[in-house]
């Protein structure tokens, strides 16, 4: 309960430092930037090498493309029978595919499962979440921009990033035996400023103006993303035979609020930025009662 609590007052905080206290102009970017470059890299880093691979691994990462491609079906062909422009659909498809399973899935899912959890939460990330973003996420702002993909671009944009190359590393010292003690003592509490500053630099970021023409996108979107969607991956799991910590916290990080990350590129190819913000918005409040929610349901 006191880590939940946490998630939360870090969130909260953030929200009224930008109503009420006038933080210094880049303090998100800031942020951010400490975040993905460095607390990112070492938590990855102290958690890979523990991680302990079996068959079922694959189930967290399924369950990032299952809801980026579903998200695109639904979208791609509801979209024209509702009267939605490309924006609008493109937008959608970004924030609805793409769960923020790193600013608030890590948090989250170490409040509800601790380190076992955490280290799940960061294989959907790294390897579902993230490469979406990095390549079919661009794809289809490109697309629904009227613009055309740059392969090279996204490679690279994928192969770069810390928190990836963070993965690689971790994976090869984890089959050499792991990190020395002295080194682990390093990257634990630069990791553990993940946690607060990611919540904090949310709730800097909180904005929810719906507008009337926005309702009915905010209802598919969210339903999909924080209800349909998990619930599809945890028919996949069981099907197939998936159980356990495994599968729970694949399902819930199908199940988190839309990504910030998708909202800034629906903003930056200009796919509906509002509405994009909107259903950001709408649904990190939302998910703080539906994953703690789904996580009894599942027996967590």
């Amino acid at each position: 309960m006191s880590a939940l609590l946490l998630l939360f007052v870090c969130l909260v905080l953030g929200g009224l430092v930008a109503r009420f206290a006038k933080p210094p102009v880049g303090i998100v970017p800031g942020i951010n930037w400490w975040v993905i470059n460095l607390a990112l890299p070492a938590l990855v880093l102290k958690l890979i090498p523990r991680v302990k691979f079996d068959p079922q691994l694959w189930f967290p990462v399924a369950a990032m493309w299952l809801t980026f491609a579903g998200a695109w079906l639904l979208f791609g062909l509801l979209g024209p029978r509702l009267g939605w422009s490309r924006q609008r659909i493109g937008a959608l498809i970004l924030v609805c595919g793409l769960g923020n399973t790193a600013f608030m899935g890590y948090p989250l899912m170490q409040a509800l499962h601790g380190q076992p959890g955490l280290a799940l939460a960061v294989v959907a990330d790294q390897l579902g979440a993230f490469p979406l973003l990095a390549s079919a996420g661009v794809v289809v702002a490109c697309l629904y921009a009227g613009r055309t993909p740059k392969p090279a671009m996204i490679v690279r944009r994928v192969l770069t990033f810390p928190a990836f190359v963070a993965l690689i590393i971790g994976i090869v010292v984890g089959v050499l035996g792991g990190w020395p003690d002295w080194l682990d003592g390093v990257f634990t509490p630069i990791g553990a400023t993940l946690t607060p500053l990611a919540l904090f630099s949310v709730g800097l970021q909180f904005k929810f103006h719906p507008g009337a023409r926005q309702l009915g996108a905010l209802g598919w979107g969210l339903g999909w993303k924080l209800l349909l969607a998990p619930l599809l991956c945890w028919m996949l799991g069981v099907a197939i035979g998936v159980g356990g910590l495994v599968l729970t916290v694949g399902v819930l990080q199908a199940a988190m609020a839309p990504m910030i990350s998708a909202a800034i590129l629906a903003d930056e190819y200009e796919l509906e930025p509002a509405l994009a913000n909107t259903v950001l918005g709408a649904g990190i409040v939302l998910s703080l009662l539906t994953i703690p929610l789904g996580n009894l349901w599942l027996g967590g």
